[in-house]
């Protein structure tokens, strides 16, 4: 899965086990005064029922601020549950699994990133 805005591009991938023809939704955003931009990518009914064995979120022009995945995205006035962090690693321009911590359960992960360092 990829998609970019202007110059920033995000794009998610990864390996699973099951088929259960998954329906996923990625977005992607730029603040107004194009210093964030952010992905997001989720499972609009919720719960994912793919076992996860890794996956892999990167961003391009934009360095990783903030980072969050969860294991269940909140649907119907649930909330969402997230991952310990123990489970995944965020870097400045990338979000991975952690190898033997990461629980193979994901159904939303999102990022925001600084494009610009705002000088004092």
């Amino acid at each position: 899965m990829q998609a970019n805005k202007r110059e920033y591009e995000c794009s998610f991938t990864y390996a699973s086990q099951g088929g259960t023809n998954e329906q996923w939704q990625m977005s992607v955003g730029l603040s107004d005064d194009d210093s964030l931009f952010s992905c997001s990518v989720w499972r609009p009914q919720g719960k994912s029922y793919l076992f996860f064995t890794q996956f892999k979120a990167e961003v391009k022009g934009a360095k990783i601020e903030y980072a969050s995945a969860y294991s269940q995205a909140g649907v119907g006035g649930q909330k969402d549950v997230p991952l310990k962090e123990e489970e995944y690693t965020v870097g400045d321009h990338t979000v991975t699994h952690k190898d033997g911590k990461f629980r193979a359960e994901l159904s939303k992960l999102t990022i925001i990133g600084r494009t610009r360092h705002d000088e004092l």
